[in-house]
């Protein structure tokens, strides 16, 4: 990993890419919301919340396996959602 910014990034672009999904499923559908959407959304919201304090931790021993756990973190946590976007 090259550095924690890039992480943010790499957090940031993945979840907003799955938002944005969300959004042309809408569009592209219904043309309006619906609670289903409405909560993978939410639910994006609070995965990029949760991965984002985790890599703003300060107390941790080993930075680079903690880091690389976030990752995996994110890996699974997109991997997720896209399933439930394409169950829609």
């Amino acid at each position: 990993m090259a550095s924690v910014k890039n992480l943010k990034k790499d957090i940031n672009f993945v979840l907003g890419d799955i938002i944005e999904a969300v959004y042309i499923y809408e569009m592209t559908t219904t043309g309006k919301p619906s609670e289903n959407t409405n909560a993978i959304i939410d639910e994006a919201i609070a995965s990029f919340d949760a991965l984002i304090s985790k890599v703003n931790a300060k107390n941790v021993e080993n930075k680079k396996a903690h880091f690389k756990q976030i990752n995996a973190e994110l890996e699974q946590v997109a991997n997720q959602l896209i399933e439930k976007i394409n169950a829609l």
